[in-house]
C-alpha cells in the first residue's frame, strides 16, 4: 500500500466535518487516532486535514459513490439527492437553463458554531425535498469605511450556493464564482445566465456565499485557540469541496473546475492558489480566473493590527476590551454583533475594511507576494486582469498637494513604511503637479502620452498620483505577480486590461456577466464573455477573429492577434488590452459626483489589441518591482 494511501486512510478515519456517517441523529464525537502523547491539531488543522482526506479519498478508484455519501450522477430530474438533503430546481424555457437557488452547503454558523470551521451536514436516509427556487439570505454586511456608508443587516445563516446548468448538461466544465466586496460585503446572487448562453451553453456555473467581515475574518490568539481565523476562507474551501463531490449531479465535470472572482473574489482565487504552500495541486480546482485581484495588508493572525481590531469589535459589542472575550462574543445576539462589525469597519481609514485574510499557519502559510515568487501554486492555468482605473473608489478626495498625499500614505495606504521607503514609492511615481479640478482630464493611452501616474478622466496632480499608487499596489501589480507565478513549464497565465472608458473598479462586471452598461456594445460583451468561456472550456482565452473584431468592424474576418493570445512570460510580458472606439459620448457620474465621458451606441466598435507590458503606463512593471521589494514591510 502506498504512503499516500496510508495517509489518506489514517485521515479518513476521523472525517467528521466533511463526510459524516449517514444518520438521522446529530453526529457523535469521533475519537482521534493520534497517540495520546502527541500534540492535538488545532481546530483549523483538523478541518483542513479532513477536507483533503475526503477529496483525496473521493478520487481513489476503489472508493464508491456510497462511501462518499454520493448518489448516481445521472441527471434525469430537476431533483438532486445530495445525501443530506434533496433539492428541486426549476427550468426556464426562455433561457434554456436549469436553476437551483439557495442550496445549503454547510450548517448555520451561529451560536456555538460562530468562528468555527464550516460544518457539513449529516447524511440522511431519504431526506425530504426542498424547493430550490429562491436565493438564500445574504451574510452580515459591512461596506468599506465611507462617510455615508449604510449599515446593511444580513443573516448569519448564509452558507448557501446556487447552480446554473444548461438543460440536459452532462460532463460539462464548471465555473465557480466567488463574489466581490472586500471580504466585508456582497453576496452570491450574481446571475450566470448571460455568460453561459453567450458560450453556447458550454459549462455549468456555481455562485457561493461565505462569512464576511468580523464573522468571517476575526483574528487573534484567542480566536485561533478557541475557533478558527480565516473562517470565510474555510467556507470557500468547503464550498469548493462540495462542487467537486456533488456537481456531477447537475451535469458538471468535477475534474474541470475553474474558480473565479472579482476584487476580493479574485483575491480569494489568489489565496486558494497559495494555500498550503501550493501543495494542493488540482485537488480543489483545475484553473482560475482573477479579475482585479485585491491584495490589502496581510498580517499574521496574532499581530497587533488584527488583535486591536478584535478588541475594538469586542468593546463595540459590549464585551471587555482586553483579556478573554471569545465566549462573551459568542453569547451576543446577532444584531449587536452586526452593528459592532459595522462600527469597527467605519472606524478605519477611508476606503478600507477592518477585517480580512491573515496568515493562519494552516491554510494560508505565507504572504501572497512571498509565495507567488516561488512559482509554487495550486491549479494549472490562470486568466487574470484588471481595469484601467482601479483606485478612485478607495482613495479619499481632497488630495491637492504633496503634503496631502504624504499624509494619506503615512496614515493609511503605506502606514507601516518608513519615510525613506515612502520616498522610494514617490520617486517611482513622479508627479510634482498639484491637483487642479478645473484643468482638462482624459483617459491615458497606456503606451504613449501622459501616464496613469499623472492623468485620468477623474483626476490629475496629486489626487491622480494617489489613485495610481493605490491601483497598482492593490490590484494591477498583484495581477502581474499572479501571472508570473504561473509562468513556468506545465502551467500558463494569460493577462488582460479592461480599458473601456471610464474603466473604474468593478465596471467590467456587466460586460462579462451582465446586465450590460450603455458603454458595453453587444460585440464587446460577446468578446469578453467568449474570453472567459473559452478559458473555462479549453484553458486558453483566445477568441476567433470575427469575435475579436466584432460584427460592426469594417472587416470582421480580418486576422486578429487575440486569436493567438500570448501566454504571459517574464521575459516577454504581453497582455490583451480590451477597449472600444467610436460611439456616442454621454456623461456618467463618479463616486465623488464628478462626471466622466463614456461612449454608447451608435458607432461603437471593438478595439482589442495585444500590447507589451514592458513600457505600459510609463513603467508600471518597474513600479511593481518597487512594491514587491517593499512587500514585507507593507505587508502584502
Amino acid at each position: 500500500m502506498t504512503l499516500k494511501r496510508l495517509v489518506v486512510l489514517a485521515l479518513a478515519s476521523k472525517l467528521v466535518s466533511c463526510v459524516p456517517a449517514p444518520t438521522d441523529e446529530p453526529n457523535e464525537p469521533v475519537p482521534t487516532d493520534l497517540p495520546s502523547d502527541e500534540p492535538t491539531e488545532d481546530i483549523a488543522s483538523s478541518f483542513v486535514s479532513d477536507l483533503i482526506a475526503n477529496l483525496t479519498q473521493a478520487e481513489e478508484p476503489e472508493t464508491t459513490n456510497e462511501k462518499r455519501g454520493l448518489f448516481s450522477c445521472k441527471q434525469d430530474s430537476l431533483t438532486v439527492n445530495l445525501g443530506y438533503a434533496k433539492y428541486r430546481g426549476y427550468y426556464n424555457a426562455s433561457t434554456g437553463l436549469n436553476y437551483w437557488k439557495g442550496i445549503r452547503y454547510a450548517a448555520p454558523p451561529t451560536g456555538n458554531l460562530r468562528w468555527q470551521p464550516p460544518q457539513s451536514l449529516p447524511l440522511k436516509f431519504n431526506p425530504p425535498v426542498t424547493d430550490a427556487y429562491e436565493f438564500g439570505p445574504i451574510c452580515p454586511q459591512a461596506m468599506p469605511s465611507l462617510p455615508v456608508a449604510p449599515h446593511i443587516p444580513g443573516n448569519e445563516d448564509c452558507l448557501f450556493l446556487n447552480v446554473y446548468a444548461p438543460a440536459g448538461a452532462k460532463n460539462l466544465p464548471v465555473l465557480v464564482y466567488i463574489h466581490e466586496g472586500g471580504y466585508g460585503y456582497g453576496d452570491g446572487r450574481r446571475d450566470m445566465t448571460d455568460i453561459i448562453n453567450a458560450n453556447d451553453k458550454g459549462f455549468v456555473a456555481v455562485t457561493i456565499q461565505y462569512r464576511l467581515g468580523a464573522f468571517g475574518w476575526l483574528s487573534s490568539n484567542e480566536v485561533k485557540q478557541k475557533g478558527v481565523v480565516n473562517a470565510g476562507m474555510l467556507d470557500q474551501a468547503l464550498a469548493l469541496a462540495w462542487v467537486k463531490l456533488h456537481i456531477c449531479q447537475f451535469g458538471g465535470d468535477p475534474s474541470r473546475v475553474t474558480i473565479s472572482g472579482e476584487s476580493a473574489g479574485a483575491g480569494s482565487v489568489m489565496y486558494h492558489g497559495i494555500a498550503l504552500g501550493g501543495n494542493l495541486g488540482t485537488l480543489l480546482y483545475k484553473q482560475g480566473i482573477a479579475a482585479s485581484p485585491y491584495l490589502p495588508y496581510q498580517y499574521k493572525y496574532n499581530d497587533p493590527d488584527p488583535t486591536s481590531k478584535y478588541y475594538a469589535f469586542s468593546q463595540a459589542a459590549g464585551c471587555p476590551s482586553s483579556g478573554n472575550v471569545f465566549n462573551c462574543l459568542k453569547s451576543k445576539d446577532t444584531d449587536t454583533l452586526q452593528l459592532a462589525n459595522y462600527q469597527v469597519t467605519q472606524s478605519v481609514p477611508f476606503g478600507y475594511w477592518a477585517f480580512g485574510p491573515v496568515t493562519d499557519n494552516v491554510y494560508i502559510l505565507n504572504r501572497p507576494v512571498q509565495q507567488m515568487a516561488t512559482k509554487k501554486m495550486n491549479g494549472n492555468k490562470l486568466l487574470v486582469g484588471h481595469t484601467a482605473n482601479e483606485g478612485s473608489l478607495f482613495v479619499p478626495p481632497g488630495i491637492v498637494t504633496e503634503a496631502d498625499l504624504l499624509g494619506w500614505l503615512q496614515s493609511a495606504q503605506l502606514k507601516n513604511l518608513s519615510p525613506a521607503q515612502i520616498n522610494t514609492v514617490l520617486a517611482a511615481n513622479p508627479n510634482s503637479a498639484d491637483t487642479d479640478l478645473s484643468a482638462p482630464k482624459w483617459d491615458t493611452l497606456g503606451n504613449s502620452g501622459p501616464t496613469a501616474v499623472e492623468m485620468s478622466q477623474d483626476a490629475n496632480g496629486q489626487q491622480q498620483r494617489a489613485f495610481n499608487i493605490y491601483a497598482e499596489a492593490t490590484f494591477a501589480c498583484p495581477a502581474f505577480w499572479l501571472a508570473s507565478s504561473y509562468s513556468k513549464p506545465g502551467k500558463a497565465a494569460y493577462v488582460y486590461q479592461y480599458s473601456v472608458p471610464f474603466a473604474s473598479h468593478t465596471s467590467d462586471l456587466g460586460a462579462y456577466f451582465g446586465p450590460q452598461e450603455p458603454n458595453h456594445s453587444d460585440d464587446f460583451a460577446l468578446a469578453f464573455r467568449r474570453i472567459w468561456g473559452n478559458f473555462i472550456r479549453t484553458g486558453n482565452p483566445s477568441i476567433a477573429a470575427p469575435i475579436a473584431n466584432g460584427a460592426a468592424a469594417p472587416n470582421p474576418s480580418a486576422p486578429h492577434p487575440a486569436s493567438n493570445w500570448p501566454a504571459w512570460s517574464d521575459a516577454q510580458p504581453k497582455f490583451v488590452n480590451l477597449n472600444i472606439t467610436g460611439g456616442t459620448p454621454y456623461q456618467a457620474p463618479t463616486l465623488y459626483g464628478t462626471f466622466v465621458t463614456q461612449y454608447a451606441q451608435p458607432g461603437l466598435q471593438n478595439a482589442i489589441s495585444v500590447v507589451s507590458a514592458s513600457n505600459w503606463e510609463g513603467g508600471r512593471l518597474s513600479r511593481c518591482d518597487v512594491y514587491k521589494s517593499l512587500a514585507p514591510s507593507i505587508p502584502i
